[in-house]
């Protein structure tokens, strides 16, 4: 357990990835992490309390980062190196080395290295194949690009859309920038741009440009002369080898901003050098650029110079999303299993249709191949017959739960709005049926006749008589002159609603079957209250027994 927080210094460094390597003023080390060992392929102690260049004799005052820093005093950022160790071993680094300042005089420099040995190798192999197929193919026709406009599987207008443009773009040597989502295809639009040109019998070259660091990057695009630096070798860059045909930068925003700028030379007059070299060198390669970042989003970020990407924008086509090509799915579909029925050797004919419903509804993030990828991954598993839900990825196959799921909801949310939306309509032809019992009532009871008895303009003041003037009591009985009470000229209001009411509590027992429950909560009343207007009315009309033509 570390108690001293003296122990913890060397502790965290040796816990990190990147080598660390720290000299004093003198250029002696006094910090060497177990990460620069183990790339260095030395023991920290034959590094340790000894000079630079004793520790590693084949660097020199001039090829060491670190003397160099403590020379000049100026950070060194992503600088390849490549040195000799004393296992005599090469190993390729890329270093950031920085001036350890106090009081503004530097007393020492920090190095910060990233083995690159596995990558720089590789990088050169690609390069030599490169340099070795644009050498054998001078004398054929075939192109190296492998994709045509014709072997573009879709059907959406936008897909097409973008076709058409880039079929118009490939009759010219303008530059192009395609832009499009991780996985929409834009290599296989480049590919067939290319191979629908006037220079399709020459070289294509592709570079990932977010792959390698920039030291080995601008080696590959520009070329390099031995010596250089450390380990450089005599090399045409790609610019040079793609000279007749076309070269494609993708992700191109990744490009370091020093690099941006000696492209955008090369994309304004064609003309550049080789690293280590004075001498212009002439290309005519085409360049083809692509994005898979909206370029107004790089642009406002700083990766990509403004100046870089008004060179490359001269022919911009934007390749939508699989999303929004939903007249493709059915056809990447039966394409892909197609080809890897033959690859692998199955025999899978069909699609279940809650496969296909389940693709066209995914939002496919990884666009066209995520989908393929789907299909390969379900043919490993499935030898033959129909594609299911069950084959899928895990993915796939939690994206069709949720969107069951998401189904029903919605299913449940339509059925109760169209049951709400009957209950209104029912409710509404209920109110004109009550309405029009109302108005029947109303001829049956004669509560027009005491309607007829009350002046409306009296209301109004309009008309001073009044009920008495007339011999009328206020009550609405008549009377004889001595103002005497008789017989009522008309049914009470009281009694009218009375029987409005025994009218619709028998319509709502008859609509609900005699149901008092349903019934009562048709009429907005508690069942108790119900019930009670019920027997209420049965003892009126009955003295307890119940009424002919009504059911409880």
């Amino acid at each position: 357990m570390l108690t001293n927080p003296s122990e913890w210094f060397p502790a965290i460094l040796d816990t990190m990835d990147e080598g660390i390597h720290v000299v004093d003023a003198h250029g002696v080390t006094v910090v060497y992490n177990r990460a620069a060992s183990m790339l260095d392929g030395v023991d920290p102690r034959d590094v340790i309390g000894r000079h630079v260049l004793e520790a590693f004799p084949s660097l020199g005052e001039e090829t060491s980062t670190l003397l160099q820093v403590l020379f000049t005093g100026q950070a060194i950022h992503h600088r390849a190196q490549t040195f000799t160790n004393i296992k005599g071993m090469q190993v390729h680094t890329v270093n950031t080395t920085l001036p350890i300042r106090r009081q503004s005089k530097v007393v020492g420099a920090l190095e910060i290295s990233k083995d690159f040995t596995h990558v720089k190798e590789l990088a050169d192999q690609l390069s030599e194949l490169q340099t070795r197929m644009v050498g054998a193919r001078k004398n054929k026709a075939q192109p190296v690009a492998a994709c045509t406009f014709e072997q573009i599987v879709s059907g959406s207008d936008g897909m097409q859309s973008a076709i058409a443009r880039a079929r118009r773009a490939a009759r010219t040597d303008s530059p192009i920038l395609v832009y499009g989502e991780t996985g929409t295809g834009k290599e296989l639009l480049v590919q067939s741009i290319h191979n629908a040109s006037p220079r399709k019998a020459g070289p294509f070259m592709a570079i990932n440009c977010a792959a390698l660091p920039a030291s080995i990057l601008e080696g590959l695009l520009f070329g390099t002369i031995k010596g250089s630096f450390t380990g450089a070798e005599t090399r045409a860059g790609w610019f040079e080898l793609a000279d007749t045909g076309t070269l494609f930068l993708d992700e191109v925003q990744s490009l370091p901003l020093e690099v941006q700028a000696k492209l955008l030379r090369v994309l304004q007059s064609g003309e550049f050098t080789r690293l280590g070299e004075a001498k212009l060198r002439q290309t005519g390669a085409r360049v083809v650029a692509a994005m898979n970042v909206p370029p107004e989003a790089a642009l406002a970020s700083g990766t990509l110079r403004a100046d870089v990407y008004y060179r490359l924008n001269v022919v911009r086509i934007d390749i939508p999303p699989l999303r929004e090509r939903g007249a493709d799915i059915d056809l990447l579909v039966h394409h892909f299993i197609d080809k890897w029925n033959q690859r692998l050797g199955t025999h899978v004919e069909s699609v279940h249709p809650q496969v296909l419903s389940l693709f066209r509804r995914y939002p496919w993030p990884g666009n066209v191949r995520e989908l393929e990828n789907c299909i390969e991954a379900a043919l490993n598993l499935l030898e033959s017959g129909t594609l299911q839900i069950s084959d899928l990825p895990r993915s796939l196959q939690e994206a069709a739960t949720r969107q069951e799921t998401q189904q029903r909801s919605a299913d449940n949310s339509a059925m109760r709005s169209a049951e709400k939306s009957a209950n209104a309509q029912l409710w509404a032809h209920e109110v004109d049926e009550v309405e029009t019992v109302w108005s029947a009532l109303l001829q049956k009871t004669g509560l027009q006749q005491l309607w007829s008895h009350l002046d409306p303009r009296l209301e109004s003041g309009e008309h001073e008589e009044t009920a008495l003037s007339r011999g009328l009591p206020e009550d609405g009985r008549e009377g004889d002159a001595s103002g005497e009470l008789g017989a009522p000229l008309c049914p009470t209001l009281p009694d009218v609603l009375e029987k409005v009411e025994q009218a619709i509590l028998q319509k709502a027992l008859e609509k609900t079957g005699h149901n008092v429950q349903l019934a009562a909560r048709r009429l907005g009343l508690p069942r108790q209250t119900l019930q009670y207007r019920l027997a209420r009315k049965e003892t009126r009309t009955g003295g307890g027994q119940r009424s002919s033509g009504r059911k409880l």
